[in-house]
């Protein structure tokens, strides 16, 4: 009968932790995030060496391609100015380049903070996120800039010789499509709005005349003014909002407790 007294040990709640357990555990997160960072700057650091010393040159032919087919010649303003701006490329194709470390690096840091369920739609939301982003720079490089450059040089022949600095023109470009790859993230952004319970099918399906003339607006901004690459930016826009109001209609808010 003494047996029946003896109760069986309690797990210690989340309440019971103790200060110094507390403190062991940010520690540990801290050491952790540490480890990230460093390893995501050594592979930015040496994807940077390897990109200017093995592959700066045919980027900056690749990035000047366009000017340089029309007869135009780049030219630099300031002693250092080529060199600040090869540096400049090489950080951005580094980067990219260390993505793959970086990502997985991150990746590692935040995956025991999810659920199951939570891991596997973060890796494929991450995965379509990224395939719009490139496929909205690579559109607007091939599609639109092109138009664009044109459009400008028409603009100012005739009236002043171009004499485009390398490094306004590397800050033309990046400033010209980096835009176009947010702008491609309108499907994720109107999932992630629908998760949360900040919009819903029937609201999205209700403001459809808004939105298309919010993103031809959008696109006159982005773009030249003239139709022909307006009309580029704007109507894969549409395309893309109306597959983000399909994805509206699937996804189901997220439960709050």
């Amino acid at each position: 009968m003494a047996n029946e007294n003896i109760s069986a040990p309690q797990e210690p709640s989340p309440q019971e932790v103790s200060p110094q357990e507390k403190r062991s555990s940010l520690l540990s997160h801290l050491l952790a995030l540490r480890r990230v960072l460093v390893i995501s700057a050594i592979a930015l650091v040496a994807a940077f060496v390897l990109v200017f010393y093995l592959a700066i040159e045919q980027l900056m032919a690749w990035i000047i391609g366009p000017i340089q087919a029309r007869g135009i010649e780049i030219i630099y303003t300031a002693m250092s100015e080529a060199l600040v701006t090869k540096f400049k490329v090489a950080l951005i194709a580094a980067a990219v380049a260390a993505s793959p470390v970086i990502i997985w690096q991150a990746w590692g840091f935040i995956k025991p903070a999810l659920y199951p369920k939570e891991k596997k739609a973060f890796r494929l939301l991450f995965f379509i996120a990224l395939l719009l982003f490139l496929t909205g720079v690579t559109f607007c490089y091939f599609a639109v800039y092109t138009l664009a450059v044109d459009f400008f040089l028409i603009q100012g022949d005739g009236l002043a010789t171009p004499m485009l600095s390398i490094d306004k023109y590397v800050s033309f470009l990046f400033g010209f499509i980096v835009p176009f790859g947010i702008a491609f993230q309108l499907p994720v952004f109107m999932y992630l709005t629908t998760r949360v319970g900040w919009t819903n099918y029937k609201m999205l399906s209700s403001k459809r005349k808004f939105v298309i003339l919010g993103i031809f607006v959008l696109a006159a901004i982005l773009t030249p003014p003239d139709v022909v690459s307006q009309l580029a930016l704007g109507v894969p826009l549409c395309v893309l909002f109306e597959i983000g109001v399909l994805v509206s209609r699937l996804t189901k808010p997220r439960q709050r407790e």
